[in-house]
């Protein structure tokens, strides 16, 4: 039974997101679903709609709430500066430069040369330095405060909340039959503007690596708490804690989280190239490796889509 209760999430609405999505429109892609069969790829029979927004500008979904920040705030004279595992950074360099500003990314030592190239290739100066994320994080505030440029938070801002719940709107214009979308979560941008969006109208069940369980953590907490920060899918899912703006819309909104392990997202991304073309970052294919791996199992006739969120990888590397 889906989960009714009316969280306090602020400005994070259904109106707001249904405002932002035509300003935003004119820079990201309407991406495409493909549907597919379990049986293809070893399991037991069952359609399952796969929403591409791995085909998105940047390599992925964050496009949508970086373009946000920048038309939604005033964008200073020092640019903009972000903190990222690499997809945030490489979207908020798109945004930067397709809008004339200047951007400064900051990026930890694990961020994968794929992503490093791409923020590279937006014209953006990019600094690399921390173990994880955290440590990159608190080098872009610095910067902030020294240079006045304007911070865009991966997750806990609210224009990026609302930029990445379009995604939501286009999922349900796209498939309007739905009951189940699976969603890979870090820092919990993502599924927490596309639960605000549905507002509990659909299953929202949220995928992480058994490394990084930030919502899980939290679920069990009952408030954000700092989780390990490790495994495959380190560069895009494994902040030390999920945002303070979207847990209260989880709590609501969000059925449950299920864990999968390395070698499940390993499975799923060469699964996805071999037997789809579709090429997956590991957090891209997390959410696949849920129903791949059967930790999540459909019940007869339950219509299920999977987001496929990012493609910031060479499939050489799986």
């Amino acid at each position: 039974m889906l989960n009714t209760k009316t969280p306090n999430k602020g400005a994070i609405t259904r109106e707001r997101i249904a405002a932002v999505e035509p300003r935003i429109r004119p820079y990201v892609r309407h991406t495409p679903v493909m549907r597919v069969d379990m049986a293809d790829f070893g399991r037991p029979a069952f359609p399952v709609d796969l929403k591409l927004e791995c085909l998105q500008h940047s390599g992925s979904f964050k496009a949508r709430g970086a373009f946000t920040n920048l038309l939604e705030r005033q964008v200073p004279e020092a640019g903009v500066v972000a903190a990222s595992g690499g997809n945030h950074g490489a979207a908020v360099a798109y945004a930067a430069m397709k809008l004339g500003h200047k951007a400064t990314i900051f990026v930890p030592e694990v961020s994968p040369p794929a992503k490093l190239e791409r923020i590279r290739s937006y014209g953006a100066e990019l600094v690399v330095g921390g173990a994880r994320y955290a440590e990159a994080l608190a080098a872009s505030e610095d910067f902030a405060e020294r240079t006045s440029a304007l911070q865009i938070h991966a997750f806990n801002q609210e224009e990026t909340l609302i930029g990445q719940g379009t995604l939501g709107l286009e999922i349900e214009a796209d498939l309007p039959e739905i009951d189940t979308l699976l969603v890979a979560v870090g820092g919990g941008g993502l599924i927490g503007g596309i639960a605000a969006w549905f507002s509990g109208r659909i299953r929202i069940v949220a995928i992480e690596p058994e490394g990084a369980p930030t919502l899980y953590r939290a679920f069990e907490a009952g408030k954000p708490v700092d989780a390990p920060a490790e495994g495959i899918a380190a560069d895009s899912l494994a902040p030390k804690r999920v945002g303070e703006m979207m847990f209260p819309i989880a709590e609501a909104f969000v059925e449950r989280s299920i864990l999968v392990s390395d070698d499940d997202i390993v499975a799923a991304q060469k699964a996805l190239w071999d037997r789809a073309r579709i090429i997956a970052e590991p957090g891209g294919a997390a959410a696949f490796a849920a129903m791949l791996s059967g930790r999540y199992t459909p019940a007869s006739g339950e219509r299920v889509a999977v987001l496929v969120c990012g493609s910031n990888t060479n499939p050489a590397n799986f």
